[in-house]
């Protein structure tokens, strides 16, 4: 096992450097760069880690051999271990292609409705299964669970991120989340500090204010992260929120949020962490410099993704030579990231190809993905369902380029080609979703992609698909109704649904999801898996 210097014996732009996690690409190479303005090449990525001594890297995107090649190379580079994390909030799978993708963390929310101790031990699998995956391939820090209250339909950056929306449920599922994860070895987080759940605000854009009172705080936004705390989570994750009741500015640079209520009331003594400083909330109105070091002088330890790394450290070095921040502070977030690291059984060793094929693991966590995705399924299956020779499958999303889900293989596509159905797709981005004037009456099948999602809102697709569900009701010839992603937005077309019309809502999005739900329709209770397991 590594071990780690006594921070007070550290350079000042080594130890500043251990306060940043910069953000690179799982892919390999610097041509498959697809956020070039966030995320570092490998002669930039390997200067931050050798150099400059950066504490942290956060991936997104490539597949799982990928990332774990990639993990190799970086922690080759680094003096000291790095912590590398992914937002794997729906698994490892989510990011990162042949690893398992789990459905949204509310579904877990919706079996426990009807199942709580089922849900219960299905978070605990998902958060052991996501912690095992990821550990695999080199990532050892999950930014999750995500234990905000989404008590706000209307939210768009929080949504299906949340495991429910009461207080109870958060508390109680996101806790066996975290045993699941302990249990297998990785770091956790619980985010978004306040409590991100009751906006309309997207804190991508803007800085949602949170206006409730100290005491409705306390028995809803804080109770679950009052509970992660005590039963061990990790690290916590401050939103970029504005909540008058504590403070009159960003709760990121508040000593009285991140100091006097993580750290005294609640008791935290682990990793404080922002979220990403690229964020327009922060980065649009603070820069970068300015940003980083308010969010030091409020007591965040670490900081997740400023807008530039180099400019960041020099600023927060600055700082502590003028006396603005004190080099005692900085000593003690490395000696609370050292205590991090040193828990960690850090992944330097090369890749164990066997796990990147079908292993026991693997099993175990489909196992999981189909138990939730049954516990939590909606099916109302009409007996009137018949399909007639020439029968269509209409496929409505609100951006196709922007979907992992929707391809030539997904299940979407081919079980309903597989029955007769001849596939139309909707896509409102662009510009098919105007109702179609020369359409003869068939019967017809429409799946809806919908949930909400960051950093572009739903709400006129939404719209467009009720026009879509009013017009075929109309037709007398719609049959069936499959809807994949937000319950919200799966209340919202219910009612607009006939009894005699069947009706099935999937959490997940996924092919898993799609096959589940679609052998549902047609009472298959496997759906159409084949015989090497289940759909990608």
């Amino acid at each position: 096992m590594t071990r780690f210097p006594n921070p007070t014996d550290l350079p000042l732009e080594k130890l500043v450097a251990q306060l940043m996690v910069v953000r690179t690409t799982g892919f390999l190479f610097d041509r498959q760069l697809q956020y070039p303005q966030w995320e570092a090449d490998l002669a930039r990525l390997q200067k931050l880690i050798q150099t400059y001594g950066v504490g942290g890297v956060i991936l997104l995107g490539g597949s799982a051999a990928e990332v774990a090649l990639k993990n190799q190379q970086m922690q080759a580079w680094a003096a000291l271990p790095l912590l590398i994390c992914a937002d794997i909030e729906e698994g490892v799978g989510q990011r990162f292609g042949g690893a398992t993708w789990f459905p949204p963390p509310m579904a877990l929310g919706g079996m426990a409705k009807t199942d709580l101790a089922g849900a219960v031990a299905m978070a605990e699998a998902m958060g052991q299964a996501t912690a095992k995956e990821a550990l695999a391939i080199g990532i050892n820090w999950l930014l999750t669970p995500t234990v905000d209250v989404n008590n706000n339909p209307a939210n768009p950056v929080i949504n299906v991120r949340a495991f429910g929306e009461t207080s109870e449920t958060v508390s109680v599922l996101t806790a066996a989340y975290i045993k699941g994860a302990k249990q297998a070895g990785a770091l956790t987080t619980a985010k978004h500090f306040p409590g991100h759940g009751d906006t309309a605000t997207d804190s991508h854009w803007n800085l949602p204010v949170i206006a409730h009172d100290r005491d409705r705080l306390k028995a809803v936004e804080l109770k679950p992260f009052r509970h992660a705390i005590d039963n061990g989570v990790d690290t916590v994750m401050g939103g970029h929120l504005i909540v008058p009741a504590l403070d009159e500015g960003p709760t990121t640079f508040s000593k009285a949020v991140m100091g006097e209520l993580l750290r005294g009331e609640l008791g935290f003594e682990g990793v404080v962490v922002t979220d990403a400083m690229v964020m327009g909330a922060i980065a649009d109105g603070y820069g970068n410099g300015e940003a980083v070091v308010r969010a030091i002088e409020a007591g965040n330890d670490v900081i997740m993704m400023p807008l530039e790394a180099e400019g960041a450290i020099e600023a927060v070095i600055e700082a502590v030579n003028t006396g603005r921040i004190g080099r005692s502070q900085i000593e003690a977030s490395v000696a609370r990231i050292f205590k991090l690291k040193e828990s960690l059984v850090l992944q330097t060793s090369p890749v164990n190809a066997e796990w990147l094929q079908k292993t026991q693991a693997q099993d175990e966590a489909a196992q999981a993905v189909e138990e939730i995705m049954y516990g939590s399924l909606e099916v109302r299956r009409s007996p009137f369902f018949d399909l007639q020779p020439g029968w269509r499958n209409i496929i409505f999303t609100d951006n196709l380029l922007a979907s992992p889900f929707i391809h030539r293989t997904a299940p979407a596509i081919a079980i309903p080609q597989g029955k007769g159905g001849e596939t139309k797709i909707i896509d409102c981005a662009m510009g098919s979703g105007e109702l179609p004037r020369d359409w003869l009456p068939q019967d017809t099948v429409i799946q809806i992609f919908l949930r909400g999602n960051p950093l572009r809102g739903i709400e006129a697709a939404v719209d467009c698909a009720k026009l879509w569900l009013k017009w075929l009701g109309d037709s007398g010839r719609l049959r069936a109704v499959v809807v994949y992603g937000s319950p919200y937005v799966a209340a919202e077309l219910k009612v607009l649904i006939a009894d005699e019309v069947s009706w099935v809502f999937c959490y997940g999005q996924m092919g898993d999801g799609q096959a589940i739900a679609l052998g549902e329709l047609w009472g298959d209770r496997l759906g159409d898996k084949g015989k090497d397991g289940m759909f990608a």
